[in-house]
């Protein structure tokens, strides 16, 4: 059960820090600036994430509910591309370039065109 407290706490600090960024941002009012925002929590997040696996997973720097608390929760709710990067890296540290480069292009390429979708799918259907 601690575990998943561990896991909500960093969610909630995790979808508070992106929504400070994002505020952050609206508050200059330039339109502009509009993938930026998620473009540095992204970054940040695979960053951090980076940082994390390797003292909270490889070198065991602190106690298990960490990696809870910050990789699954905290980053997880920060972004999620945080951990689509590390699984990519895992799959490249494992030797499995072909499958890294697959996961890749599937992931970008149909979650795209599963937003595109469900987007033209709504429209058609409310008539717009």
């Amino acid at each position: 059960m601690l575990n998943y407290i561990a896991v909500a706490i960093g969610g909630a600090l995790g979808a508070l820090l992106r929504s400070i960024v994002y505020e952050y941002f609206a508050e200059t009012g330039n339109v502009h600036l509009f993938p930026l925002p998620t473009l540095i929590v992204n970054i940040v997040g695979s960053i951090l994430m980076g940082i994390g696996w390797f003292c909270l997973i490889e070198q065991s720097m602190l106690p298990a509910i960490w990696k809870n608390f910050a990789l699954t929760g905290m980053l997880g709710a920060l972004t999620t591309f945080s951990t689509f990067s590390l699984d990519s890296f895992r799959l490249l540290q494992s030797g499995q370039l072909l499958e890294a480069l697959a996961y890749v292009l599937i992931s970008v390429t149909v979650c795209f065109l599963g937003l595109w979708l469900g987007y033209q799918t709504v429209k058609w259907l409310v008539g717009a």
